[in-house]
């Protein structure tokens, strides 16, 4: 760990017109972490008094069902708010892994806490981060229910090209290091079936898979796929 720089500060969108004054502060009392890919930032049911948020890199976050299935949350990216849920003081109810090499940055909850006492414009921000959570699991919750598995994958895959997707002369080439494996982990789903789920979906026209990469080949066919229009 080492000492965060005034950059990384005002480099984030989240402190952006935060006051100069609670920037210093920040900057005094945050650290720099580095998280090596596959590594732990904390685990489900750990007390956790630091607020963390990825410089780069990118992390997941992921529960384990009762059947030893893991279930992957969530992928966050540059900018995002890893673990806000803690600020009500409740042990962690999810494990962060490195998705890739990242790089977090560290504030103590009551520091952070201080901020948001201080900026309500802040305080937005980081409801606003909650918010587009809680939206997510909605729709993750949407896709489990009495949907087939490959209309499931289809929604998934759109949505991951949509927030890493770039675009390529074949089609929105999805910009993550997926395997089927970790797709999987994403459904708690066995690997053999989101293969057969995969295997459709290329039958169909709607997606091919180069170089282990994911390539959609017509984002508006695919969502119009597992909308079943």
């Amino acid at each position: 760990m080492s000492k965060i720089g005034m950059e990384d500060i005002k480099n984030l969108e989240l402190f952006k017109n935060l006051d100069g004054n609670i920037q210093k502060e920040l900057c005094e009392k945050a650290l720099r972490i580095k998280l090596e890919k596959g590594k732990h930032l904390f685990r489900e049911r750990e007390k956790v008094n630091t607020i963390y948020i990825v410089l780069k890199g990118k992390v997941s976050l992921y529960r384990i069902s009762e059947d030893a299935q893991k279930r992957i949350i969530f992928i966050l990216g540059e900018n995002s708010i890893i673990n806000e849920v803690i600020l009500d003081d409740v042990a962690a109810s999810i494990n962060c892994e490195g998705f890739e090499e990242a790089i977090i940055m560290g504030i103590k909850k009551e520091d952070f806490l201080n901020a948001m006492s201080r900026d309500f414009n802040f305080t937005k921000k980081v409801i606003n981060s909650m918010s587009k959570k809680i939206r997510r699991c909605y729709r993750q919750i949407k896709n489990t229910v009495a949907i087939k598995v490959d209309k499931r994958v289809a929604a998934k895959l759109w949505k991951l090209s949509k927030d890493y997707g770039v675009e390529r002369e074949e089609g929105t080439e999805i910009a993550l290091n997926i395997t089927v494996t970790y797709l999987a982990d994403m459904f708690g789903s066995p690997r053999e079936t989101i293969s057969r789920a995969l295997r459709t979906l290329e039958n169909e026209g709607l997606i091919q898979i180069k170089n282990r990469k994911f390539i959609i080949k017509n984002r508006d066919a695919l969502a119009k796929y597992f909308k079943g229009v």
